[in-house]
């Protein structure tokens, strides 16, 4: 078997795997690529290989650089399964229609202010595009062995980070194949922990955070004392936040805060249409989470629920301390950039962002120290503060992967370290050579491999 690295190998973004059977194309992931424009520009390129020649689609996750690409993929001619758990194909649901609907928005609001470089703008894929894709998923559950011919068995293995995400094993015989996918942290304040894995005789495995560590320091303390400081000021906290699996864990640390009187009582907004639906989705799916039914529901009655654009061009409108939580986590789209644009001038106001920033974006431009940013093509001064706090990220640190793969009690043959900026990446490479003894390396963009399965 035959695999190639069609994404995530030289970037944190674009998950996408190709194994060649021989017989058959398979596709572990089929993400969008986020950040630089040379990395976006991918996702306009032709599909490595025909998108008719692939049999099945296995998705570790649903976030939308490991499924955003789908409805483009189904559109060029893909016609297989896409095999997701249960978690998974709702979110999926959430997250594909919402994509779509904002390229939609976008392309449509530069073609009519006249902005876009391209005449006219196109959305990368429609929203007919996404009910076809969503159409052709396959429900499987954690643990279940489902086939993919020529003798290959896998199963979703729970890898914490996101309701429904999953490490997948393929398996041939006493062979495998282990794909990490995003992997969740063992004390996270809402996921549970990533299983951990005895063996696995070749390891692809991410490493979005293999050049670091969260620290020590407690991100609630944090963020209680930007909201104490601000609201002080009279301004507005802004959090940019990815809006499945980050929104709620920052409502579930608000709720907390006000729980023992850490923050002042001021209004809190979340003001994303997908994350409200998403949060709903915490009760459905509570054995994937630490939460118990009272603490969701705690959780949601934390913030006023913004769903339509009335309500959320209201919020410029305020003139009292309050708290936005807005899609997306980079400042690449969404509503947050509406809210950017009023707020980034305010230097009594505070722009929060709870997660890594994948290089080329404007939220890494704005922790970098940017001066001024540039949003739907014109340039905003920045006088607001910016702070960036990584301890509410979803994705194990490096020391929390090395404790991970320390619990293998047989070695890979091989380890192909994935989803990470190059320095993340061979970082990580680096690790797990030194202190595990593994062979390890960071492939490249489009670089094929021999697995033996």
């Amino acid at each position: 078997m035959r695999l190639t690295f069609a994404g995530a190998a030289d970037t944190v973004t674009g998950s996408r795997y190709v194994l060649d059977t021989g017989q058959r194309h398979i596709l572990v992931d089929c993400g969008l690529f986020q950040g630089f424009k040379k990395l976006r520009e991918r996702n306009w390129a032709r599909f490595p290989v025909a998108p008719q020649t692939i049999e099945r689609v296995v998705l570790t996750h649903a976030h939308l650089d490991h499924s955003g690409y789908l409805p483009a993929l189904v559109r060029d001619g893909f016609r297989g399964e896409i095999v997701a758990t249960a978690a998974t194909r709702e979110l999926c649901e959430i997250l594909l229609r919402d994509s779509a609907r904002l390229q939609e928005e976008e392309a449509d609001f530069a073609n009519r202010h006249g902005y876009s470089k391209h005449a006219p703008a196109r959305p990368l894929y429609t929203s007919e595009d996404a009910e076809r894709a969503l159409s052709r998923f396959r429900v499987v559950e954690f643990d279940e062995t489902f086939p993919l011919g020529e003798g290959i068995e896998a199963q979703f293995l729970p890898a914490g980070h996101l309701l429904g995400a999953a490490m997948v094993r393929l398996q041939r015989g006493s062979r495998t194949v282990l794909f990490s996918g995003d992997l969740g942290r063992p004390d996270d304040l809402v996921m549970r922990p990533p299983r951990r894995v005895e063996s696995a005789g070749t390891l692809i495995v991410e490493s979005t955070y293999g050049n670091r560590s969260h620290g020590d320091g407690d991100p609630e303390e944090v963020l209680g004392r930007v909201i104490r400081e601000t609201a002080a000021r009279g301004g507005t906290v802004l959090i940019p936040s990815f809006a499945i699996g980050r929104a709620q864990t920052l409502l579930y640390a608000l709720y907390r805060l006000r729980e023992r009187n850490a923050i002042p009582e001021i209004p809190v907004f979340l003001d994303s249409p997908m994350a409200v639906d998403a949060t709903r989705l915490y009760v459905r799916f509570e054995r994937d989470h630490r939460l118990t039914r009272e603490q969701c529901a705690a959780m949601y009655r934390s913030a006023a629920m913004v769903t339509t654009p009335e309500q959320s061009k209201r919020l410029a409108g305020l003139r009292v301390p309050s708290i936005i939580i807005s899609a997306s986590g980079m400042a690449t789209g969404g509503r947050v950039l509406h809210h950017l644009k009023r707020i980034l001038p305010d230097p009594h106001s505070h722009v929060l962002f709870a997660g890594f920033q994948a290089g080329g974006t404007r939220g890494a431009h704005l922790v970098a120290g940017a001066r001024e940013v540039r949003i739907h093509g014109e340039w905003h001064t920045v006088r607001a503060g910016v702070t960036q706090l990584d301890g509410f990220s979803a994705h194990a640190d490096g020391d929390e992967l090395m404790a991970w793969m320390r619990a293998f009690h047989v070695a890979p043959g091989q380890v192909y370290v994935t989803h990470g900026e190059p320095d993340a990446a061979d970082r990580l490479r680096l690790r797990i050579g030194t202190e595990l003894g593994w062979p390890a390396r960071v492939p490249e963009h489009l670089e094929t491999v021999d697995l033996p399965l």
